[in-house]
């Protein structure tokens, strides 16, 4: 008896392999759902459930929030996570504990609503990044909004940071590892004008931002009947054109065929289930054999986007071995004669998917098409499509990722090592002869330092966001520089600062930024500076310290802020400038109606020195200098109104000779962003050209780069401005106080040059000296009426008769203000600056000098990097 109850349960075991059952529900191995503003824990019944817990533990303990209830409670338990809030004003990030190298789905929800706070969510807007990825640029909502990304962690824990410099919420989150099959780089192919390339790897790397997930033909799929609990929208929407037929099937569909990664976490039945297909009838195959159908869906997209596309299909209603039809990708052709059977080895109602990458164009319209294949039959000829969805390519800075699986023949790999290690000897020898050298020379100069009073309390270095090493931390124990690489005759002493300051009297606070806060100051011998502090937990820290000390202790030129010194003493980061006694130029555009208004022939007179300044950067190295947070904020002015370019803090020495750009982190200001820079991180002097012409705008129309109390075109300055110039009404936002001052020609040539410096990509871009032989002409304009037709002194600003550039240092003499240990002295020089009248078109140099007048980078926190 019981081998006979072996054998049928044995028996009944075989029989249950070979049905198809829906695998178990998807259990992700790391996940964090988190109820924002609220102190419970609410449960979702999906399959699985979620447990939305308090997010009061996750948040670090330098951000500071406000946590929101609306007044109003959602019926529904869904609904229910976005009856709270949490709220910031100021940088807050939540910390997750993750597994790296792993995949994983981030949802953020925010859905604002009316509260008893002065806080309006309505009027948020802020900026996410997660780690090292931007996620969300100037992002405010209107209503409830899910925002989805796929991403690999490259490090642990992940930091989800939101930055604001007015308000940003947030009512969920979720972060939970994502199947490993859900994202099959074998599977994903470009598609381009000549036919489709080759495949796109390393996308978790890249990360993927979704944009759309439609249901083809089908309802809403809500989370509680998605395996990954995502959202299916119904397609009705984006379909653009084809005679219809509406498929709505209850059959088994079969995952895992010919592919176990053809998951149910890839798309739940309720997707495979549904599909559309042309309607086509007996009387039109009798009537013309040979009919042409188009199937078509339209989405709107950013343009000049990566976008990845995956099409859901699942063949139950037509014959595997006839059924061919051709898809389209935008617009090219994608998959010519696709046959559903041949993907799925001839299964019926077997699911399966294919990946597309494609990049959208300026009409920030994407189509997905099929259409009749040539190897269609009349009795057989249609198409189906079941579900789509839509990503946006590329959010991660890694650029030097490397490929695992490459394999590297031993005979290099062998001398490569020895190689290594004969240099690393060597490299430790150097180092500890020029250490040993440097301790000499430091006993030799080491002078007692004076104790700051009692009253007064310094912050260390790396009490600072900035990260640096453990060898720096050791260092703060003495009361000398710890910066190798700068400029000892720069050194000033703590005393020195103390007396300037009044001991850092909050009386002398003249300006608050990214780096701490700016104080005026006069020293000892009479001269007035203004004197910056690096505060604990600024934004920027030793790193920007050090590269502003090394890039202006090693030029000088009339355009460019000077530096009288600085200071390291007891572990400060000071920064001491010449003072500029009218501040930034955004003073006088906007925000402070109690100075005078510039003129036009002084705002081009601002700008031409500015651009002079800049040009140096750009062409007076053998190493171009990218200034990177060129702004309004940052252009100083000082007596007669003497424009200089200031805040070095973000600056990066330009590519090498042969390379085109900087693969590097974005930084610099909102608004101000080269476009270009922002979505594939390749940093190049077109990028300060870019933001030049941003500031241009500001000097033409006196407004914010972002000014949230309007709505619509008119809330982004670039896009506005270019709008109206392209229609060629720029006059009417112009500056009101200007209107009727400013010469047409000059206002043409202007608003010309602006435009030219704002173009998508940077090859399309004038240089800077062009930028500035432009202006310097609209401002001949403005001077002397031209006699000639408006048309004349319309060209390109890409000019035939470039600036002449301030002469070069040789070759081997460059400055280095990367984040590494050279320590090689640069001599300081005196450079010469580029003067012009256009009615001569020459160049006159004129040698500039030290300006014993103070300069100071007076950073407004609404401005903040």
């Amino acid at each position: 008896m019981e081998h006979f109850l072996f054998a049928f349960s044995l028996l009944l075991l075989l029989l249950l392999s070979t049905l198809h059952f829906p695998s178990s529900a998807f259990s992700p191995n790391i996940f964090y759902f988190l109820n924002c503003g609220s102190s419970s824990t609410i449960t979702l019944l999906d399959s699985p459930s979620r447990h939305f817990v308090p997010d009061d533990t996750f948040l670090t303990s330098s951000s500071t929030s406000l946590p929101l209830t609306s007044s109003s409670s959602s019926s529904s338990s869904s609904s229910s996570i976005y009856d709270t809030a949490r709220a910031f004003t100021t940088s807050a990030s939540y910390n997750f504990k993750v597994t790296t190298q792993a995949t994983y789905i981030v949802r953020l929800h925010f859905s604002p609503f009316p509260t008893q706070s002065p806080r309006n969510l309505y009027d948020a807007r802020f900026n996410v990044s997660i780690s090292d990825m931007f996620l969300l640029a100037d992002f405010s909502a209107a209503s409830t909004v899910v925002k989805e990304f796929l991403l690999r962690a490259n490090a642990n824990p992940l930091t989800l940071t939101f930055t604001t410099s007015t308000l940003a919420f947030v009512n969920a989150i979720e972060v939970f590892t994502a199947p490993p099959t859900l994202i099959d780089t074998a599977t994903l192919t470009n598609v381009t004008a000549s036919g489709t390339g080759s495949p796109v790897s390393q996308l978790p790397q890249q990360g993927l931002e979704t944009l759309y997930r439609v249901n083809v033909g089908g309802p809403l799929v809500t989370p509680e009947n998605d395996t990954l609990w995502r959202t299916w929208a119904p397609d009705d929407d984006n379909f653009l054109s084809g005679s219809l037929s509406f498929v709505n099937r209850t059959d088994t569909v079969k995952y895992g065929v010919d592919n176990p990664g053809r998951t149910r976490e890839i798309a739940p039945e309720s997707v495979y289930n549904t599909a559309r297909t042309m309607a086509v009838t007996q009387d039109l195959i009798d009537s013309n054999p040979d009919f042409h159908f188009n199937l078509t869906w339209s989405f709107r997209v950013p343009p000049r986007e990566t976008l990845f596309v995956r099409m859901h299909f699942c063949n139950f209603l037509f014959s595997d071995a006839t059924l061919y039809f051709d898809v389209y990708v935008g617009q090219y052709s994608a998959y010519p004669d696709l046959q559903p059977g041949g993907m799925t080895d001839m299964t019926p109602a077997a699911a399966f998917y294919m990946d597309f990458a494609v990049v959208s164009d300026d009409s920030k319209l994407i189509n997905v098409s099929l259409g009749r294949s040539r190897k269609s039959q009349p009795s057989n000829a249609n198409a189906l499509l079941n579900g789509l969805e839509i990503m946006k390519l590329g959010l991660t800075p890694q650029f030097n990722s490397k490929d695992e699986n490459n394999h590297i023949p031993i005979k290099i790999v062998v001398p490569s090592v020895v190689g290594g290690v004969v240099l690393i000897v060597m490299s430790i020898a150097i180092f500890f002869f020029v250490s040993r050298r440097r301790r000499q020379r430091s006993k030799r100069a080491a002078k007692p330092k004076p104790s700051p009073p009692s009253s007064w309390s310094p912050y260390r270095r790396y009490a600072g966001n900035s990260a640096f090493s453990q060898s720096t931390k050791s260092s703060d124990r003495n009361t000398g520089s710890t910066s190798p690489r700068v400029n000892l005759h720069l050194l000033i002493s703590l005393e020195e600062v103390l007396y300037a300051t009044h001991d850092f009297s909050e009386k002398l606070i003249i300006g608050s930024g990214g780096f701490g806060k700016v104080y005026k100051g006069v020293l000892k011998d009479g001269r007035e500076v203004a004197i910056k502090r690096g505060m604990r937990g600024s934004r920027q820290g030793y790193p920007e310290f050090q590269r502003e000390i090394e890039i202006l202790s090693k030029i000088r030129h009339r355009h460019l802020v000077s530096l009288i010194g600085y200071c390291e003493d007891r572990s400060e980061m000071i920064l001491v400038y010449e003072y500029m006694e009218k501040g930034p130029l955004k003073n006088y555009l906007y925000g402070s109606p109690d100075l005078p208004c510039l003129s036009w022939k002084q705002r081009l007179e601002i700008c031409i020195g500015a651009a002079r300044g800049l040009h140096y950067l750009h062409t007076g190295y053998s190493h171009n200098i990218i200034h990177r947070d060129i702004k309004s904020t940052n252009i100083l002015l000082g007596e007669g109104y003497l424009a200089k370019v200031a805040d070095f803090g973000l600056s990066r020495v330009g590519p090498s000779i042969g390379e085109t750009h900087v693969s590097t982190a974005v930084k610099g200001t909102f608004g101000y962003l080269d476009p270009e820079y922002f979505k594939v991180l390749k940093l190049t002097d077109k990028s300060d050209v870019y933001s030049f012409g941003v500031m241009l705008l500001e000097v033409l129309c006196a407004r914010p780069v972002i000014d949230q109390e309007l709505a619509g075109e008119q809330l982004n300055l670039t896009e506005w401005a270019l709008i109206c110039y392209r229609k060629g009404q720029l006059e009417k936002i112009i500056d009101p106080r200007l209107v009727g001052k400013i010469n047409a020609n000059s206002l043409r040539k202007f608003g010309e040059t602006a435009e030219k410096c704002l173009a998508d990509y940077g090859i399309d871009r004038p240089s800077i000296g062009d930028v500035l032989w432009n202006l310097e002409y609209a401002l001949q304009l403005q001077e002397t009426q031209l006699k000639r037709e408006a048309f004349e002194d319309s060209g390109a600003v890409e000019t035939q008769l470039p600036v002449n550039a301030v002469r070069r240092l040789p070759s081997n003499v460059a400055l280095d203000v990367d984040d590494d240990d050279d320590e090689d002295d640069v001599e300081e020089v005196e450079t010469e600056s580029v003067t012009r009248t256009t009615d001569e078109l020459q160049s006159s140099v004129t040698t500039s000098t030290t300006s014993s007048t103070a300069v100071f980078s007076q950073l407004i926190n609404n401005d903040g990097r």
